[in-house]
């Protein structure tokens, strides 16, 4: 082999890395789901994307896309993008990135009644109308501890996406509801937006009797196989946490000490 064609053997992998490192970094985003993303990028995932894509010295892609049921299968996994943003941590079917914030669900009360509800077994939810968070065809997970602990005929299930993000907190406030439990960027975000006197507790404990988790370390999710844009995103993560630490909460973001992978 002749020493010119031997160095332009050499050469190419290494333009070939240039390129493909230089390829946008594709994020699959709800286009009106505040607090988290929308199509004008108003969300602190919109945001903490745009960061951590820089850090990687990549271009942020948002591919609009919903995040309903069968997503991972017939989209993520069909490559529509390359990053998912809040998933809970050691998610299956993915390969998540260490966590950049810990929420939980918090019950919902009206400042004035100084009730501060955090158990399911709290004798001051009988009689009261209690929202929870509809998602597609079930309410969301508290549900079932509701329902464990004699409060199914009380649950009252909302809309809480896009338009719709904050009627279960102004339901609250204006009484139509008795308490609510909501996730927790949602119900921080909308009770600073609308500017609501309401009282948001962390559910306790924060693992149900039956083992349903009310609380979740959140995480980006890569494919299976991407091991290197895993570590990528990690080592961002790391160097950005600071700056992420202030957005979430410049969005009134309730968040927990964060905790050890499992």
């Amino acid at each position: 082999m002749c020493l010119r064609f031997r160095r332009v053997v050499l050469f190419f992998p290494f333009i070939w890395t240039l390129v493909a490192s230089a390829a946008p970094l594709r994020f699959c985003a709800d286009p009106d789901n505040l607090p988290f993303s929308n199509r004008e990028s108003r969300g602190f995932d919109n945001q903490i994307a745009v960061l951590v894509a820089h850090a990687v010295r990549r271009e942020p892609v948002f591919v609009w896309t919903r995040n309903g049921r069968g997503f991972i299968r017939e989209q993520f996994n069909r490559n529509t993008c390359d990053v998912l943003m809040s998933v809970p941590e050691q998610m299956r079917g993915v390969l998540t990135t260490a966590a950049y914030y810990h929420s939980a669900y918090v019950f919902v009360t009206r400042k004035r009644e100084h009730l501060q509800i955090a158990s399911f077994d709290d004798p001051r939810l009988n009689g009261r109308k209690i929202g929870l968070q509809a998602l597609e065809d079930n309410l969301s997970p508290p549900s079932l501890a509701l329902i464990r602990t004699g409060h199914a005929a009380q649950l009252v299930g909302m809309n809480s996406f896009g338009a719709h993000g904050g009627d279960i907190m102004r339901a609250v406030a204006e009484g139509r509801l008795g308490t609510a439990v909501v996730w927790g960027p949602l119900a921080g975000y909308f009770t600073k937006q609308n500017h609501l006197a309401l009282t948001l507790t962390p559910v306790d404990p924060l693992v149900d009797v039956s083992g349903i988790p009310f609380s979740f370390s959140i995480a980006m999710a890569v494919h299976k196989r991407d091991e290197r844009l895993r570590d990528e995103l990690n080592e961002a993560l790391a160097k950005l946490q600071p700056r992420i630490s202030e957005l979430i909460a410049a969005f009134n973001v309730p968040t927990l000490p964060m905790r050890e992978p499992q």
